[in-house]
């Protein structure tokens, strides 16, 4: 179908009376109950593109329309005449580009970040001349051919892969998969950062096989590790592990569940030199720091970034308990005069909650503190300035007296 065609037949979408406020004021979303149900807009095919208009006919822009899901329309433009075709995508992966360009020196970040980006519910993480998609809207899967075409364009990535396995999918009526659609896979890749070099499994890894977003706060966090004995819990594939010894920690203890990650972490402490500074530890993080305290070890820093305990809202009074937790048995092993580097990735946990509930495990553990640094993201994860749900990772370092 041609652009213009496109246009004509686009369907229109109109909001219930005063609804249109929040579109307004620069949020991306409609909701459900935002929408007035006809029957026209009932045989909608999930994820068709259409035009959003006020309850008296103002024109509110172009989106993304799915009925099954809360958010049920997703916008791409505030113009209700916007075509949205490959010149469209090319535009958005250039001004994508430009940004990151100007951010950092080597081509290993994320370069769309969802709605800030202006790709609804799609990331797209590069690693030199590959690139990892995850697409958790119908609109953007349906539309996928025409972004990987405009991907080529900008960058003519040597492979692509496709890491569409998370669950949101799943509220769109969507299947699961991964699969290479471009080039090769031959196991781990390699991802510079802060001139160090880990690997990352892009294919069977978690999320699109990197977590760009803690940068900088793994520098940050290993600017204090310099003689430091380090504990750094939920590891993954070794960033603030090998950050930390190569800052001139004296030694890194490093826990992860997953034998997957620990291996990978083990590369990159080779690859980097200072693998004789680390031990890697399969274990149960809950459990492996009781024992550690109950054996009366301690560190002089201590890091915990553990996967969301919050995945929905339901989740949030056990997940809050969790973090409490957490809080309280890393602050155990911290030695006085120490430091404690705590995390969260959970989208439902807000900063406020995530900070009381570091206060309260610092309580139970009977540890009087300073905190020095709240942190969030790097600025390859920019927040939507109208969206503060795309703000979700929080860290914070204390020191422990």
């Amino acid at each position: 179908m041609s652009p213009a065609l496109d246009l004509q037949e686009r369907p229109t979408i109109r909001l219930r009376p005063k609804a249109q406020k929040r579109l307004l004021n620069g949020y991306p979303w409609v909701f459900s109950n935002e929408i007035e149900i006809t029957a026209k807009t009932k045989l909608l095919e999930p994820g068709v593109v259409v035009r959003i208009e006020a309850n008296d006919g103002q024109p509110l822009g172009t989106a993304i329309y799915n009925r099954q899901p809360l958010i049920s329309a997703r916008l791409l433009s505030t113009s209700a005449k916007a075509i949205i075709d490959e010149d469209f995508f090319v535009a958005i992966l250039k001004r994508a580009l430009t940004l990151r360009d100007t951010l950092f020196n080597v081509p290993y970040y994320r370069l769309i970040h969802a709605e800030a980006d202006g790709l609804p519910g799609t990331i797209i993480d590069r690693y030199g001349d590959t690139l990892v998609l995850q697409v958790n809207t119908a609109g953007i899967e349906n539309l996928l051919p025409t972004l990987l075409a405009a991907l080529d364009k900008v960058l003519d990535p040597k492979t692509v892969v496709l890491r569409n396995d998370t669950p949101s999918r799943l509220l769109e009526g969507l299947e699961c998969y991964d699969k290479v659609v471009k080039g090769e896979l031959n196991g781990p890749i390699k991802v510079i950062e802060h001139d160090a070099t880990f690997f990352a499994e892009l294919q069977e890894g978690q999320k699109t096989g990197w977590f760009f977003d803690q940068r900088d706060n793994r520098k940050l966090a290993a600017s204090f590790a310099k003689d430091a004995d380090v504990l750094d819990c939920y590891s993954f594939a070794g960033g603030f592990t090998v950050q930390s010894a190569l800052a001139g920690a004296k030694s890194v203890m490093t826990v992860d569940r997953s034998q997957t990650a620990l291996d990978l972490a083990a590369m990159a402490a080779a690859e980097n030199g200072v693998a004789d500074k680390c031990t890697f530890v399969k274990a149960e993080v809950f459990n492996y720091l009781a024992k550690l305290a109950n054996e009366g070890v301690t560190f002089d820093l201590v890091i915990v970034d553990p996967p969301a305990f919050v995945k929905s809202k339901k989740d949030l009074q056990q997940g809050s308990k969790g973090y409490r937790k957490l809080a309280r048995l890393a602050a155990k092993l911290v030695k006085p005069g120490g430091y404690l580097v705590a995390a969260s990735c959970s989208h439902h946990m807000d900063i406020d909650n995530f900070a009381d509930q570091m206060r309260k495990g610092l309580l139970d553990a009977t540890r009087t503190s300073r905190l020095l640094f709240t942190r969030g993201a790097g600025p390859d994860h920019p927040v939507h300035p109208f969206l503060p749900e795309s703000e979700y990772l929080k860290l914070q370092l204390y020191t422990l007296d």
